[in-house]
Parts: structure tokens; C-alpha cells; sequence
């Protein structure tokens, strides 16, 4: 079946040259062609479009009325592929992007005003939640993710390093003491994160591949890593969470490392995700790099301070 925009694009320009084979030669293709594909709209809509005679080619009285809708159908064609593409080199319009809640707060919120100064034409309506939501059924343009990304219908850019570090109020180490290994993490109050694909919530694993596997108990529970932050400065127990989570907590003291037989786990990254089936418009490619030269700076560093005896 032959497509119908080309053939509607055919027969406006045999419209506009009255000859088949003139406007064949302008659209590149043979006048064989051209015929089809005015024969075929023809044939769909059931009345001739086009008197021919040897010489030249003239509209029917349904072809002037036909043409009338066919131009301003290829009109408004036109615009909308010209609106499409600007959007793909010009950063305009409204990005959704979905992130986690204490990355998002803590690291994206404050970098939003400079991204807006450098792109003014683009509103961003950020959605912060801790599920691995549906971009394409959900609507979302791209969602920045931490830890392992196992959808192969996702194109994964890595944005930063994630550390995990384990850590204790100075109060909560006093009254319990400070452990030295992994293995003394069972018998201590340990603030569980629900939502940890790889493990669950009832183990924290160690070794930079992840391979020492650490069984923990705990009598706080919680999907959000922001409310495991304030119960661990509470003194209520240990944490195991990512370092850029806890810097400001040790910057300060009220949080305090520590350093254990195993190192903590490094998790795969931190990384923008956007769906593969297309190429991303600008506005995705933009917040992109602009959170990439960011993060580095940002992520990097977190001060520490001596632990308790």
C-alpha cells in the first residue's frame, strides 16, 4: 500500500507543474511512480483527480477541492515537523524528570536556579520519589537513579561515583561501643532501607565488589533514607548509607565513620536514564551535561572526624 502523505505531496506538485512527468522529476522519483501514487488516491477516494492528455495534466472539479485540503494539510505537516525539530536543537518546553527524594532535595534543588538562568526557555517538572517508576507509561522524560540499572530498554549515562559509608552517633557508639569489623554489626541496632534492590533490607554488604554479605537487625525499618538519617543522629543506631547522604551529619560530628575490617560496598554510580527507542531531545541531552559537570564537584569529598573510643 502506497503511503498517502507522499502521494498527497505528488499530487500537489503535479497540481502546481500540470505534467506527471515534471513533477516526477522534481520529487526524484519516475513517472511510473508518480502515476501510482496518484492512482492510488484515486482509487481510495473513489473519484478522478486529474484530466490527462498527452500534453498536460488539469484538476478535476473534486481535485481543485481535494487540493484545497491536501495543501493545507502538508502546511500544517510542515509546521509541526519544523516545531519537532527545533525542540530536538533547542532546549524549550517542559522536561519531567523523576529523581530520588534525598538526592534530589539535598543535590538537584539547589543546582535548579543556575540551570534555569542558562536555559530560561525550559521549565523543569521535577517528581521526587524512591520507586523505580515506568518512564514511558508514567510520561517522564529521563529520571536519575542510584545503584544498579538493569533495564535494557534505558540508556544509562553515569553522572558520579556513590559510596557507601556506615556511621553512628557519637552517643549511640558511647553506650554500645564502637564496632571494628563487619562481623560485630550483628549485634548492634542497624537502620534498615527497604527499598535496596540487591540485598534487601535485612543485610549490608561489604568488600568493593559487594561480596562480604553482613546478616543485621534492626527495630527501624524505613523507605527513606532522610528518616534513617535523623533516627541514626537520634542515637537509635547504626547507619549504612551514601556518603554524599551523610556529609553534612559528619561534617558536624553528629554522625561519626566508621572505619571496619571491609571496606563499604561501592555502588555502580549515580546515573541520568532516558528511554533508548529515541533519540533524546535537546532539553534531555541539556540537564544531562549540566548535572554531569556538576555532580563531580558536588559528590566529591566528605569531611570526617575522628571516631569515639
Amino acid at each position: 500500500m502506497l503511503d498517502q502523505i507522499t502521494a498527497m505531496h505528488v499530487f500537489a506538485r503535479v497540481a502546481a507543474l500540470g505534467n506527471l512527468s515534471a513533477a516526477a522529476r522534481a520529487l526524484g522519483i519516475s513517472p511510473n511512480m508518480a502515476t501510482k501514487h496518484v492512482g492510488a488516491l484515486e482509487n481510495r477516494l473513489g473519484v478522478k483527480l486529474l484530466h490527462r492528455t498527452t500534453r498536460k495534466v488539469t484538476l478535476t472539479e473534486p481535485g481543485r477541492r481535494y487540493l484545497e485540503s491536501v495543501e493545507r494539510i502538508l502546511t500544517e505537516l510542515a509546521e509541526a515537523e519544523a516545531l519537532i525539530t527545533a525542540e530536538r536543537h533547542e532546549v524549550t518546553g517542559t522536561l519531567r524528570v523523576n529523581v530520588p527524594v534525598s538526592l534530589g532535595v539535598r543535590e538537584l534543588a539547589p543546582l535548579m536556579p543556575e540551570f534555569s538562568r542558562l536555559y530560561p526557555a525550559l521549565t523543569v517538572d521535577m517528581g521526587f520519589n524512591d520507586r523505580m517508576v515506568d518512564l514511558v507509561e508514567e510520561g517522564w522524560d529521563m529520571a536519575i537513579r542510584i545503584g544498579h540499572i538493569h533495564d535494557q530498554t534505558l540508556v544509562a549515562r553515569r553522572l558520579a561515583p556513590c559510596r557507601l559509608q556506615v556511621a553512628g552517633s557519637p552517643a549511640y557508639l558511647i553506650e554500645r561501643g564502637t564496632p571494628k569489623t563487619v562481623a560485630e554489626l550483628t549485634s548492634h541496632n542497624c537502620l534498615a532501607y527497604t527499598l535496596l534492590s540487591h540485598t534487601g533490607p535485612r543485610q549490608w554488604m561489604f568488600g568493593n565488589d559487594g561480596t562480604v554479605v553482613v546478616p543485621i537487625k534492626g527495630n527501624y525499618l524505613g523507605s527513606n533514607g532522610e528518616a534513617l538519617i535523623e533516627a541514626a543522629v537520634a542515637g537509635q543506631g547504626l547507619i549504612y548509607e551514601p556518603s554524599f547522604l551523610l556529609g553534612e551529619h559528619l561534617r558536624s560530628g553528629k554522625l561519626v565513620p566508621l572505619t571496619l575490617d571491609h571496606p563499604p560496598m561501592e555502588l555502580p554510580g549515580i546515573f541520568a536514564i532516558h528511554p533508548s527507542n529515541r533519540r533524546p531531545p535537546a532539553k534531555v541531552r541539556a540537564f544531562i551535561d549540566f548535572i554531569a559537570t556538576r555532580f563531580g564537584a558536588r559528590l566529591s569529598g566528605v569531611g570526617h572526624r575522628a571516631q569515639p573510643g
